[in-house]
């Protein structure tokens, strides 16, 4: 059972690195052209909030476990509470489904501690 004593603090914006990351990973599932739109929409995207479990549930990923180094920085910074970075995602375009396309790790993180934490992302 996942704990809910942890305070999660939040970055307002995606950090600049995250787009260039988001762009990179987009384009292994789609055409640069559509990827670079996608990313231009992201930057422009409001903000919201969905609960961790949701978006797993939404992406049909795995959980990541806290042996992975990516998940185990991003508990680090949790503990420390230093800021993480919004999440950003996209609904494919058959609509079956949303791509993390940055933040996967930071959402293994966060669903480690509270399942039901609000996440912070950005959608399009």
């Amino acid at each position: 059972m996942a704990r809910k004593n942890h305070r999660i603090a939040w970055l307002e914006a995606p950090e600049a690195h995250d787009y260039p990351a988001a762009a990179s990973y987009l384009q292994l599932l789609l055409t640069p052209t559509r990827s670079a739109r996608l990313v231009s929409a992201l930057r422009k995207a409001r903000p919201t909030a969905f609960k961790a479990k949701d978006i797993f549930r939404a992406s049909g990923l795995s959980l990541l476990g806290v042996s992975n180094s990516h998940v185990e920085k991003d508990l680090k910074k949790i503990r420390r509470q230093i800021p993480l970075s919004p999440l950003l995602l996209v609904r494919s375009p058959n609509a079956d489904r949303v791509i993390i396309a940055d933040g996967y790790h930071r959402l293994c993180a966060v669903y480690t501690l509270d399942e039901d934490a609000l996440i912070p992302c950005r959608i399009v």
